[in-house]
């Protein structure tokens, strides 16, 4: 038998997630743009947030640090959505084909809970899932074992060998698979879609 429900992270699998892109519209040139990220506002310091430190206060302890950069600090929550170019191509029809076939969609992501709604709203096609599981939310980040525990307690307690899990990170994959979930490496929607019929999900 194969999956009966599918689970999907968000970021770089539903919606493509750039901070550079915000960033780029903020300082004069592209080097200026990729030290903030890589230097200030990394994504070390953003993990934070996914592990449900608040942004207001997280953005006060940097700019404590870097009083200079306090504007394009607080752009970090204030123009969030600046940083996503859109869906990740080819998925929201593969979404929205699993909804017609009446599959159970759920989602499971990193994501800070302060925009989390804010996100959901900007990308309608996430509001086909059930459920989304965040990790700001709940205050532990794949790919620790707890939050796959919670995920499936929110979805009912389903066998986990009938889940199909994806994130195009391979350590959270193999966390997964670790409890039990089918797991699927996110590539590209050409090789999710064949996985998905693999499974008999389309």
């Amino acid at each position: 038998m194969g999956a009966q429900t599918v689970l999907f992270d968000l970021g770089h699998v539903v919606v493509d997630w750039q901070p550079i892109r915000l960033y780029r519209q903020i300082f004069d040139t592209e080097a200026e743009a990729q030290r903030f990220c890589d230097e200030i506002c990394t994504l070390d310091w953003h993990m934070e947030h996914d592990r449900g430190v608040p942004m207001p206060e997280n953005a006060a302890r940097l700019i404590a640090q870097y009083p200079h950069y306090e504007a394009p600090i607080k752009a970090w929550q204030a123009r969030w959505l600046d940083m996503f170019p859109g869906y990740m191509p080819g998925v929201p029809p593969l979404i929205a084909a699993l909804e017609e076939r009446r599959v159970p969609l759920y989602g499971l992501s990193n994501l800070p809970a302060d925009i989390a709604q804010e996100t959901f709203d900007a990308y309608p096609i996430i509001k086909l899932l059930r459920d989304v599981v965040v990790s700001g939310e709940e205050k532990v980040i794949k790919p620790d074992p707890r939050i796959y525990e919670i995920t499936l307690a929110r979805m009912g307690h389903p066998d986990p060998a009938t889940v199909l899990f994806i994130d195009n990170s391979l350590a959270n994959v193999e966390a997964a698979e670790a409890l039990g979930i089918r797991g699927h490496h996110f590539t590209g929607a050409d090789g999710l879609k064949k996985r998905l019929e693999t499974e008999g999900l389309l």
